[in-house]
């Protein structure tokens, strides 16, 4: 199987129309695991991969930086095989400046991933939230810094709302400095809500769109269904993530929804992993969702979703039955 490609936004770069998610590596997920992960993706032609400082996922300050250091390793020797995208504002030390979008910490943060990853640059540096404690032109003039350094070809933002987003490229275009060219939302058939205001935004402005959680932390995949605890060893259950993650979906009306969705997949005969995918990526505004992974054997179904064609009549139904996660009004 051979991952197609597409532009990123309106770059001129060409990623793998699938990214993978590298934040179970080191926690979640041990080293030789993650590397038969990364093995598996590349075979199936996915080169865009995408990580953080602060991962691995659920971990605290003992365990930051562990991600990029095990991609670091695995990438010696083929670097310039892959897009790599790493993300920085998270809390990454004991100090007050640790963390955010100051210059002096995004600074900081790229110099450190750059060393754990091995390389003397990223494809990809993103913002990984916002920080509104930083002004919108101090985080616009560091990562212009950064990408005029040679540290980072291109800057990206995630979990930002839209008019902080359009505030962004805004002050660049009036600054003349370099232009966020990515944004990486949450989106799945259970979290709709950037269909109202950002997918918009990013495809008038040509801003890439590298969605994570496109199975909602697994839920979608069926296999989890609606027992009164979350089993150990899922997203459900690691470490700081636990909370975040039970808020997001572990609630009655998602199980229902999720359990409509699995009749559906198999009424149609497709995994509901791959359909699930496959919704995602049928919205024209999406460049890659990034996919995550704790073994191997969970990617077959994902990848599979770049080659599947979802019907127009099912995609309609599945809209349909999602339509409350659009307007975030969703039975909690």
């Amino acid at each position: 199987m051979n991952t197609p490609t597409t532009r990123m936004g309106r770059t001129g770069l060409m990623v793998s129309r699938l990214a993978l998610g590298t934040m179970t590596f080191g926690l979640q997920t041990d080293e030789a695991t993650a590397c038969e992960i990364l093995n598996e993706a590349a075979s199936a032609g996915i080169n865009f991969i995408d990580t953080a400082d602060v991962y691995p996922l659920g971990g605290d300050l003992e365990t930051v930086g562990r991600t990029e250091e095990i991609l670091g390793r695995w990438l010696r020797g083929q670097r310039g095989r892959y897009i790599v995208a790493t993300k920085a504002v998270g809390k990454m030390g004991p100090n007050a400046w640790d963390r955010g979008a100051s210059r002096k910490h995004l600074l900081d943060a790229i110099d450190a991933s750059l060393a754990r990853l091995q390389t003397d640059y990223v494809d990809l540096f993103q913002l990984h939230s916002d920080d509104q404690a930083t002004s919108i032109e101090e985080m616009v003039e560091g990562l212009n810094y950064i990408v005029a350094s040679g540290r980072a070809r291109y800057v990206g933002v995630s979990n930002f709302l839209a008019y902080r987003l359009a505030r962004l490229l805004g002050k660049a275009e009036a600054k003349n400095l370099v232009r966020v060219v990515t944004v990486q939302p949450r989106y799945s058939l259970l979290f709709r809500e950037i269909e109202r205001e950002l997918l918009p935004l990013a495809s008038e402005e040509g801003i890439g769109v590298i969605p994570y959680n496109p199975l909602a932390g697994g839920l979608l995949t069926g296999k989890h269904k609606g027992v009164s605890a979350p089993p150990p060893g899922t997203r459900f259950t690691l470490g700081s993530a636990a909370a975040n993650y039970q808020q997001r979906y572990w609630n009655e009306g998602t199980f229902e929804t999720v359990a409509r969705f699995v009749e559906i997949a198999n009424r149609v005969g497709i995994s509901p992993t791959t359909l699930a995918i496959a919704w995602v990526l049928a919205n024209p505004s999406i460049t890659a969702p990034i996919l995550g992974a704790s073994k191997p054997s969970q990617l077959a179904d994902s990848i599979a979703a770049a080659s599947y064609q979802i019907d127009p009549a099912i995609k309609e139904e599945l809209d349909q039955l999602t339509a409350p996660y659009r307007l975030g009004d969703a039975t909690r």
